[in-house]
């Protein structure tokens, strides 16, 4: 293909959106734009609203109660050298989303779709989505290899090219360093809803009353705005009660304050160990878990496979889901051996810089030039 600056559409929600897909799609297309591509974005949005306040420019939007913002946000794909679609079920209008397929079938330029979910045990609309998903597209971006390996075993993957390309992340891995006589802190972040496993740390802070000085979890993010909407503030209220029930008040402190980036780094960067203990035995990405392997912060998390993946080589213990002992021993093992401590810091950081923002946007652009090459020399 001729050089030039290569111009891609992404098909995602955008901050302000609190949600992971949103902050994701932030940080490759501002790094993108770093490396000299042309960024844009079509909005995926639940209701009209104003324009993202995004760095990006946003060409479009896709919005669930429209139907005629699919023929739109088709077009204004198609106005970029590369359309990206960031998959997630729960993204997009219609039933599993399927409404992202008629967005699919109005594009005509090379594209690329990034899988954020890969379940290992999905309904048959689930599969016949996905399916649909890869077959309209001319590259799936998986995180894992995990990922790769259920996405070739339960699904259609046909002739369409895999590539696994990890989560990115913000790499600014402090030395880890224990506070000498201050209090432990353990770490949960994220946007808070049931299925994030909150209530087995609380349960296994229980079993950690006997460490001195006493360990403190900190639980920081607001409840997850679907939740919100749909199920009310419950789940961040039965964790307040499982609290006071356990009897470890001054154990436990909830953060729902917003926080900027550099706000977030500074927290992460104060943790002695980041705990990641969701009930989801599916989860095949976790931005949470790479940011925190980022930071050089030990882990401990329960098994799901993108734990199982990154935690192997020593940056992490993984545990059995909802098993509160279990979690006990395995915070209790970081936070009493200064050698383990160090020994899972230091893996972290050595795995860090293969998770850099940038390390990841020079692999997308790798693959976009590799399908405009193709694209041009079969034209």
């Amino acid at each position: 293909m001729t050089e030039r600056n290569v111009s891609y559409g992404f098909l995602s929600s955008a901050p302000p959106t609190p949600c992971g897909l949103a902050t994701f799609t932030a940080a490759l297309g501002s790094t993108l734009t770093d490396l000299g591509a042309e960024v844009s974005l079509v909005q995926v949005l639940d209701t009209p609203e104003a324009p993202s306040a995004s760095r990006l420019r946003v060409i479009g939007q896709l919005v669930a109660s429209d139907p005629s913002s699919i023929e739109r946000a088709s077009a204004a794909l198609n106005s970029c050298d590369v359309a990206v679609i960031q998959h997630e079920y729960g993204l997009y209008g219609g039933r599993d989303g399927d409404d992202v397929l008629k967005v699919i079938d109005g594009l005509y330029v090379p594209r690329i779709a990034i899988l954020h979910t890969v379940l290992t045990k999905p309904t048959s609309h689930q599969v016949e989505v996905l399916n649909a998903v890869i077959e309209g597209v001319d590259v799936v971006v998986v995180m894992t290899r995990g990922a790769a390996a259920t996405l070739s075993r339960l699904y259609e993957v046909g002739s369409t090219a895999v590539e696994v390309i990890p989560h990115g992340a913000r790499v600014n891995s402090s030395l880890y360093v224990r506070r000498g006589s201050a209090r432990p802190k353990i770490l949960t972040w994220g946007l808070i809803g049931p299925g994030k496993g909150i209530e087995w740390v609380i349960d296994a802070m229980v079993g950690l009353k006997d460490l001195r000085p006493r360990p403190v979890y900190v639980v920081a993010g607001r409840t997850h705005p679907k939740v919100l909407a749909h199920q009310g503030d419950g789940y961040r209220r039965s964790l307040i009660q499982r609290v006071a029930t356990n009897g470890v008040g001054e154990m436990v402190q909830f953060d729902n304050s917003y926080r900027d980036l550099s706000s977030l780094s500074s927290l992460i960067e104060s943790a002695d160990v980041v705990v990641l203990p969701y009930d989801s035995k599916d989860q095949a990405t976790s931005g949470v878990l790479v940011d925190a392997i980022a930071a050089g912060r030990p882990v401990v998390a329960t098994e799901f496979p993108h734990a199982n993946e990154l935690l192997a080589t020593g940056a992490g213990i993984t545990v059995a889901h909802k098993d509160a002992a279990a979690l006990a021993r395995a915070l209790r093992r970081v936070l009493s051996d200064s050698k383990v401590a160090a020994d899972m810091a230091r893996e972290a950081r050595f795995l860090a810089s293969g998770l850099s923002w940038r390390a990841v946007a020079v692999q997308f652009q790798a693959t976009a030039d590799r399908l405009l090459h193709y694209s041009e020399v079969h034209v």
